[in-house]
């Protein structure tokens, strides 16, 4: 019996407003004509717990405060989950996974922008994702928010996994951008280097 490939990873990281939540659907819907299995999913969130932790992080009304640290935790916690239910699971029987947002977020925001030690941050990451990395990472850039000059800091130090998209470009612009950036994982599975053939419709 031959096994099925793993699947692969992709995270879509930038800051709010970069059009995160609008591509991921899009790309989802070309790799699905190709003929992957695509899981879109989000952070947090995606699983009950994760939603739970979606509203108390995002919706409280009114609004609670916390420290870094302690949203770190939360995040991380959902994070964990949601790599227990929900992307490792898919990966194991060869899906194609679209986040939007992963651990790269916890890092800019809470490490780069609210000041939590960097190396803690990191180990908090490794211990959440059970060291879970993307294959490949879209950066929708704009120059916006704090969390930005670390993002483009990350893309720099991991040239490799990372891929910076023009997220000011229109739609099909982004989009064919986020395509390309994904010419460097398609020796992963056919149906992604069959989507590169079809290409956006």
């Amino acid at each position: 019996m031959v096994e099925s490939p793993r699947g692969v990873f992709i995270t879509i990281e930038g800051p709010d407003g970069s059009g995160k939540s609008s591509l991921v659907p899009r790309l989802a819907a070309v790799l699905a004509v190709a003929g992957c299995e695509v899981v879109a999913t989000r952070e947090p969130g995606s699983t009950p717990f994760g939603e739970q932790v979606r509203r108390l992080v995002l919706d409280t009304d009114p609004p609670v405060d916390r420290g870094g640290r302690a949203d770190a935790l939360l995040f991380a916690a959902s994070r964990a989950q949601h790599v227990d239910e929900v992307i490792e699971p898919a990966l194991a029987r060869g899906a194609v996974v679209l986040c939007d947002r992963y651990a790269d977020s916890s890092l800019a925001y809470q490490g780069a922008g609210s000041g939590v030690a960097m190396d803690q941050l990191r180990e908090v990451q490794r211990f959440a994702t059970g060291g879970l990395s993307p294959d490949l990472t879209i950066l929708l850039d704009l120059p916006v928010d704090v969390g930005r000059a670390a993002f483009l800091g990350f893309a720099e130090a991991e040239a490799g996994r990372y891929a910076v998209v023009d997220a000011a470009a229109g739609p099909e612009v982004v989009l064919a951008g986020a395509l390309e950036a994904v010419r460097r994982v398609a020796d992963r599975l056919p149906c992604l280097a069959a989507a590169l053939d079809e290409g956006p419709r």
